[in-house]
């Protein structure tokens, strides 16, 4: 945990690049978001026989998703329609999209869980909706940096998605347009937000609202529909009426920020030994759908050790340990020509401008 100090140390505005260092911060709150991912899914086979696993599930499913999705916003503030961030687009969001939908598609036809070879390019399947929401969010971030009020907007938005049930699955819009309201709050961050929430006042309030969250889950386990936590459904679709939708979208919203802010505020600041792991969210993020699926495909989760106490926390840190492993540099040196390729063969040479005078603009 970072030193009291720490808070008062301004957060780096820029987007990290080569030649200047990574942002610890940032970096820790990326590896600790995606390993609640891998908790997450490793806890859902346990959800329908421990009350207490299931209240886990509920109480990161509130919040890690959003979290991830604010920061990505944060992080795509300065994202316009210059040349070098489209080819960014493209070759890192756009392309790993491909590839995983392929190779999905492929290990789902392999595992039997389908009876055929065939990919669909325009519905996402499992994981890769992420990737298709940052492509939707980031090629509209330009209208969010000059609407008047952008959260309020993208609030009314996703409350209106919620109450319409025939958006359908294309690029899985119902999800992307209920969780669009994260991203463009993150946009609208500065680093003093942040510095704000590492204060040490924040840090120790976040103990008990955690602590009252996982307890309201716990009641809520046998009274709430989970699927209110996934977003991609109408509130038609999960049996109620289309303004309940709205109501929960705000409610939802509200409960999913606070705790964010709460996860946040106890992110460390300082370089630690899973900083260099930040760098490898996205890798760990679609690697271990591999995994996730194929426990279920395979049984894994049959043995009635696995639904014990003791065998929770062994499933636990096995996830943990394994969505750690996906983050780290070897595996994004073996797997960077599928997440991260250059592909300069695949775009046009940058045009140079001749001129010399201050008013032409190339």
């Amino acid at each position: 945990m970072a030193e009291a100090q720490v808070h008062q140390r301004p957060v780096n505005t820029k987007r990290p690049t080569p030649g200047r260092a990574r942002d610890a911060y940032f970096d820790n709150a990326k590896y600790l978001a995606i390993v609640l991912v891998a908790l997450g899914h490793a806890w859902e086979p346990l959800y329908a026989t421990s009350r207490s696993a299931a209240a886990l599930y509920l109480l990161v499913y509130a919040f890690h998703m959003p979290a991830f999705t604010l920061i990505s916003g944060y992080f795509s503030r300065s994202f316009d329609m210059r040349r070098d961030r489209l080819q960014r687009l493209v070759t890192g969001v756009v392309v790993p999209y491909l590839v995983f939908q392929v190779a999905y598609a492929a290990f789902r036809y392999a595992a039997g869980d389908r009876p055929d070879l065939s990919v669909d390019l325009l519905d996402p399947w499992f994981l890769t909706w992420f990737l298709a929401a940052l492509f939707v969010w980031r090629l509209t971030t330009p209208l969010w940096r000059i609407v008047r009020w952008p959260v309020p907007l993208a609030l009314a938005i996703a409350a209106l998605a919620s109450a319409s049930p025939d958006i359908g699955s294309t690029l899985d819009l119902q999800r992307v347009l209920q969780f669009l309201p994260f991203f463009v709050l993150g946009m609208q961050l500065k680093p003093e937000h942040f510095a704000l929430l590492r204060r040490r006042e924040v840090r120790i309030a976040a103990v008990p609202v955690f602590a009252g969250a996982l307890a309201f889950a716990y009641w809520a386990v046998p009274r709430m529909n989970d699927a209110w936590f996934y977003h991609t459904d109408s509130a038609e679709t999960l049996g109620a009426p289309w303004w309940c939708g709205m109501l929960m979208q705000a409610a939802m919203f509200g409960c999913s920020l606070v705790l964010t802010a709460c996860f946040l505020a106890w992110v460390p600041g300082r370089r630690a030994w899973c900083s260099a792991l930040g760098a490898g969210t996205l890798y760990g993020y679609l690697l271990h759908g591999f995994l996730a699926k194929g426990s279920r495909w395979w049984n894994w989760y049959d043995a009635p050790w696995v639904h014990t106490p003791w065998g929770a926390v062994v499933i636990t840190l096995i996830a943990a340990a394994v969505v750690t492993v996906l983050c780290t540099p070897p595996v994004q040196r073996a797997l960077r020509w599928a997440m991260e390729p250059k592909m300069d063969w695949a775009f046009r040479p940058a045009r140079r401008c001749s001129s010399t005078s201050p008013t032409v603009r190339c």
